[in-house]
């Protein structure tokens, strides 16, 4: 059976927990024959720990996804190592990069892979593959490489270079998608907070601004953070999976396909055209044509922090009711999804953030195991219930002296005594 024809975007966390379930349905195309995977090193060629980010992926792949992946070899003319340093593939990297069923590149530096690649053999590797069979999953900083245009991200955003646009790989135009296509991912990014940073950390200032550049057929395809995009090429099938939503943009307005989003691809093309309309049977977007949007960046946070800050909650609950147990499994769980986000390649604070987290739980938990989470009614009901029952002895025998003392007696001590028709009950008085 030859393999399936896919291009599949990813917004973010290619290699994190959320992403897990699509990278599996990407690999169950293959209809149960494992495809020959391999990592296109190059946007993170020039960085000092390369190898450490390739293993990370190579470790979450086999683990996480039961796919074995190679290394391409292919981190370009800056790597670490100056035996890998070449402008082209070598032959056992090209090899391994025509080979492959499935091609998989992420994190890094637009800017690094395009001027790597362009030139080079890869962009014609790659849309031979998409033409002829296979897999190829674009994420993050490899994903704006993709379109006719590309985002220098960290020039712009980092750097402070005056906004402009790099000439992309323009996979995407061949595919019938049209022409002029920009590539943004991370297009619900909010780690700015306090300033704009969605639309891959542009913002809707220079989103629009950069926008007022291109050709006026341009438009912009967002995928939102820990969303993928999944065209199948031969069923002529756009497919949104994830958590986020699928954007379509253009200067006239935004059409947006949320998660669960399934859809010709002739309509995907007709709404970056700006018509639109919806085939006879398929599901509407969940929302129309609308004008881009202009206002601040609604406060999210990333996944990892999310559950960071559910988790913290879970044991501000447990020790309030003083439940130990709870509370150390809240701290324990926090420690297995920071570990389960161990492999995400992509370089973000959220990690280290979560582990102040974690850190801050184990002091409070210190902090109240020296005041104690025991309730302190509970080592004292066995003693209290029985002078309660004596004390009631005494007053059905009238022995009203007796029993007004040793009320007395449970009260400096402060145990407060309730008499009711039922009987009596007691509580401990500052609980």
């Amino acid at each position: 059976m030859s393999a399936p024809r896919l291009l599949v975007v990813m917004g973010s966390g290619e290699t994190a927990p959320t992403m897990v379930t699509p990278h599996r349905e990407i690999v169950a195309r293959f209809g149960g024959r494992p495809p020959k995977a391999v990592l296109l090193d190059t946007p993170y060629g020039f960085q000092e720990n390369a190898g450490e980010i390739s293993e990370r992926a190579v470790e979450y792949f086999a683990q996480r996804v039961q796919l074995a992946i190679e290394v391409a070899g292919f981190p370009g003319p800056l790597a670490a190592d100056p035996r890998a340093r070449s402008g082209e593939p070598t032959p056992a990297a090209l090899a391994r990069l025509r080979a492959a069923d499935f091609v998989f590149a992420g994190p890094g530096s637009p800017t690094y892979a395009l001027s790597t690649w362009r030139g080079s053999s890869v962009p014609e590797a790659l849309a031979d593959k998409l033409a002829h069979g296979g897999a190829a999953v674009f994420a993050s900083a490899a994903a704006v490489t993709i379109g006719r245009f590309g985002l220098p991200v960290y020039e712009i955003y980092k750097v402070g270079q005056p906004i402009h646009w790099l000439d992309g790989l323009d996979l995407l135009s061949p595919l019938g998608l049209g022409p002029n296509c920009v590539v943004v991912p991370h297009f619900d990014n909010s780690e700015g907070g306090t300033h704009d940073t969605r639309f891959c950390y542009m913002g809707e200032r220079r989103l629009s601004a950069l926008e007022a550049m291109l050709p006026d057929d341009a438009w912009v395809l967002g995928v939102d953070e820990h969303t993928a995009l999944v065209l199948d090429l031969d069923a002529r099938e756009a497919t949104v999976t994830g958590r986020g939503v699928v954007t379509v943009r253009r200067r006239q307005g935004a059409e947006t396909f949320p998660a669960g989003t399934r859809i010709p691809v002739k309509d995907l093309a007709e709404a970056a055209r700006g018509a639109t309309r919806v085939a006879p049977g398929v599901p509407a977007p969940e929302s129309a044509t609308h004008p881009p949007e202009t206002g601040d960046a609604a406060p999210a946070r990333s996944p990892l922090l999310s559950e960071a800050a559910r988790l913290e909650q879970a044991f501000a609950a447990a020790v309030a009711a003083r439940r130990a147990a709870e509370a150390a499994e809240a701290i324990l769980a926090l420690d297995r999804t920071i570990l389960d986000w161990s492999g995400d390649t992509l370089q973000t604070d959220a990690p280290d953030r979560a582990r102040a987290v974690l850190h801050s739980l184990v002091h409070r938990l210190g902090e109240a195991a020296s005041a104690g989470l025991r309730d302190p009614r509970e080592p004292l009901a066995p003693l209290v219930e029985r002078l309660l029952a004596l004390r009631a002895e005494l007053r059905s025998e009238k022995a009203w002296q007796l029993a007004d003392r040793l009320r007395d007696r449970l009260i400096a001590a402060g145990i407060e005594i309730h008499d009711t028709p039922e009987g009596s009950t007691w509580t401990l008085r500052g609980t």
